[in-house]
């Protein structure tokens, strides 16, 4: 009894750090299932989807929901609308967490939090990405230039109002420059498109 009253206390204090956690990781501090199990039947814990497991009473907001995917998906690089949200880029709230994966790799079957897939390829899974840490789990973003060439890229997708959104904004608050955009831009075959939307912000004195 006292070592399941122990590993109830250890698995709730790990949630309250970390907020979001997956199953494997509560085994590796010798957490067992039961002891979840018995947590979820309370109703002090809810399992949001398959293997994961957070506080029935903790905040759910959109940062949650990038750490909940990032748990789900650790090889994923959240992207596009929802990394313009997470720079504070965008007055959009996104219905789903839009993440990309490697173009060859499995598409993960995630019923929470909802995830809309893109696929990058090669150097575009690593280059302009950051890493950041949201309630104890290591979370993959494109950062702030890098997001608004993405969305520039995927317009048809998302919108280019979005896109046009996140442009005025990055250079505005001054996370994202010329010289940046140029470079991911290029790189992106994007520029072009680009170029005119860019000089005319920057001549708005954005």
């Amino acid at each position: 009894m006292a070592n399941t009253s122990t590993q109830r206390d250890q698995a709730l204090k790990l949630l309250g750090a970390r907020s979001t956690m997956r199953q494997r990781d509560f085994a590796a501090r010798g957490i067992d299932p039961e002891t979840l199990a018995r947590l979820v039947r309370e109703g002090v814990v809810v399992r949001p989807a398959r293997g994961l497991y957070q506080l029935a009473d903790g905040p759910a907001d959109a940062r949650r929901a990038l750490a909940e995917a990032a748990a789900l998906v650790p090889k994923g690089v959240v992207c596009l609308v929802s990394a313009l949200q997470f720079h504070e880029l965008t007055l959009q709230m996104p219905s789903s967490v839009w993440m990309a994966i490697e173009r060859t790799a499995w598409r993960p079957r995630i019923d929470y939090p909802p995830i809309r897939f893109v696929r990058f390829t090669g150097s575009a899974m690593n280059e302009g990405v950051e890493r950041h840490r949201i309630e104890g789990v290591d979370v993959a973003i494109t950062d702030p230039a890098r997001t608004i060439v993405d969305c520039f890229r995927y317009r048809e997708k998302i919108g280019i109002d979005v896109a046009l959104e996140g442009l005025r904004e990055g250079l505005r608050q001054r996370k994202a420059t010329s010289d940046q955009l140029w470079r991911y831009g290029t790189k992106a075959r994007v520029w072009s498109t680009m170029k005119p939307y860019v000089e005319a912000t920057v001549a708005d004195g954005a």
